[in-house]
């Protein structure tokens, strides 16, 4: 079992819902990377998402956008990225995933990444130009090492292609609460609850729901029919204005407001 299925397994058993907290990696700079996967884990994240920064993110709004700008300023890469991971490992267990763009990945070569991002203590990769009717070979390679590739559904996704991603999904699906880019929203469709629970019934792992989702209140809300929320760009964004002890501290106290909506502490 991966550690990613471990994780829900194990909050499962408590009735309770994972918190995934997004971060780009080298966003300002790879020690502060290093650094801040402990702290949120610490804060109340249960599974990390690392961006891996990208010159043309299609699917993110300004927020992400502009922190892969300041990571690839301070010359991130994936190699780079995957040395952090393996640093971190020395002392934190929390499930990590890479996500980001097909691209970086092919251009380290299918099998290769997939090799060291195992060996380096990555535990799931999710890639969202990468649809699953495109994925059969590095989803041999990610199968091959233990990596679980997390496939995403959509309000437009089709019954085909849910029953696609119900075939091959490992870890969890992610559910993309609104059609756009990835972004803060003052709300969140009332229609989420239905269609979340309609694909709970057609895949067999658990469902996380992200994008737009900023508040504990809302964190709350899809909660409770989700498996898993989805944290991003509020997150990110406090990276134009924090920095140092005071980045971590904000940082500690919104993941930690965040867990308490998603687990209905008061």
């Amino acid at each position: 079992m991966s550690r990613i299925a471990g994780k829900f397994a194990d909050l499962k058993k408590r009735s309770e819902k994972a918190l995934v907290t997004f971060i780009t990696a080298g966003d300002p700079d790879l020690a502060a990377t290093e650094e801040l996967i402990p702290l949120l884990a610490g804060s109340g994240a249960d599974i990390i998402e690392l961006g891996v920064p990208f010159s043309d993110p299609m699917a993110d709004g300004p927020t992400i956008q502009l922190s892969s700008e300041r990571a690839l300023a301070a010359g991130t890469t994936l190699p780079k990225i995957l040395a952090t991971v393996k640093k971190v490992r020395s002392r934190s267990e929390v499930p990590l995933i890479l996500m980001g763009y097909y691209n970086p990945i092919l251009s380290y070569g299918l099998e290769a990444f997939a090799a060291d991002a195992a060996a380096a203590g990555v535990d799931g990769v999710l890639l969202v130009d990468l649809p699953p009717e495109e994925a059969g070979e590095f989803k041999a390679a990610a199968d091959r090492h233990g990596l679980d590739l997390i496939f995403l559904l959509t309000p437009t996704s089709d019954e085909a292609r849910i029953r696609t991603v119900a075939r091959r999904a490992r870890g969890f699906v992610y559910y993309v609460s609104v059609t756009g880019v990835t972004g803060v929203r003052s709300s969140v469709e009332g229609s989420v609850a239905t269609r979340v629970a309609a694909v709970k019934e057609k895949v067999p792992v658990p469902v996380a729901v992200g994008f737009g989702i900023s508040t504990p209140e809302q964190a709350a809300a899809i909660a409770e029919t989700a498996d898993g929320v989805v944290v991003g760009s509020a997150l990110v964004k406090l990276f134009e204005t924090k920095q140092g002890a005071e980045l971590r501290q904000e940082l500690a106290r919104f993941v930690s407001a965040l867990k308490r909506g998603v687990t209905g502490a008061p």
